[in-house]
């Protein structure tokens, strides 16, 4: 089953985020998958989680950007 997909604006509330960085990561690359269906951007609660995840770290000297390629 299908989960509900999930605005810019809830989107960046569920990654703890503003709107603008999920806007430019959209144009510039890095930051979660996304889905634009009808002229309107949407996330995947799935993909949002698996995105998160990949980017924990146990230290500052971990490099999560280039150990998981998006």
């Amino acid at each position: 089953m299908l989960q509900r997909q999930l605005s810019v604006t809830e989107a960046a509330a569920m990654c703890g985020v503003s709107k603008s960085w999920l806007n430019k990561r959209r144009v510039y690359g890095g930051g979660p998958r996304f889905a634009k269906i009808s002229g309107r951007v949407v996330y995947d609660p799935a993909d949002l989680a698996a995105y998160l995840e990949a980017h924990r770290v146990n230290n500052t000297a971990q490099h999560p950007a280039a150990e998981v390629q998006q």
